[in-house]
């Protein structure tokens, strides 16, 4: 009997548990909303007026605001992978002609140093 009241108790703790969990996420999910709704709502109340002066239309705004969403999203990718590089140290193309014209001077002054060196023997 005591067993069954213990499984009985556990079972039911961990139900709720579950159900307290779910509650929390379904609370996230229902603020997560209301803040896209109130941003819609707001993105849609401002007037956009096109070149001509004309207010521009709903479907015109989704369509600027994707632009724009667009755009954002281009620009932090990019500086992701600039971030990325540095990380991990990756030589950029410029950097790589630049050492390689450090390069050929480098050995063409070796070259001249030992000319003089040949000189100076002979």
């Amino acid at each position: 009997m005591k067993t069954k009241t213990i499984l009985e108790l556990l079972t039911l703790s961990s139900s709720l548990y579950y159900i307290a969990r779910d509650t929390k996420l379904l609370d996230k999910i229902n603020t997560l909303s209301e803040k896209g709704k109130d941003n819609i709502n707001r993105v849609l109340s401002e007037t956009q007026l096109d070149e001509n002066g004309n207010e521009l239309e709903f479907a015109d705004k989704i369509i600027l605001k994707a632009h724009e969403l667009r755009e954002e999203l281009n620009e932090k990718i990019e500086e992701l992978v600039a971030k990325f590089y540095k990380k991990i140290n990756v030589a950029h193309l410029d950097e790589i002609k630049a050492l390689n014209i450090k390069l050929e001077k480098l050995e063409t002054s070796v070259a001249l140093l030992e000319a003089r060196l040949n000189k100076l023997e002979s």
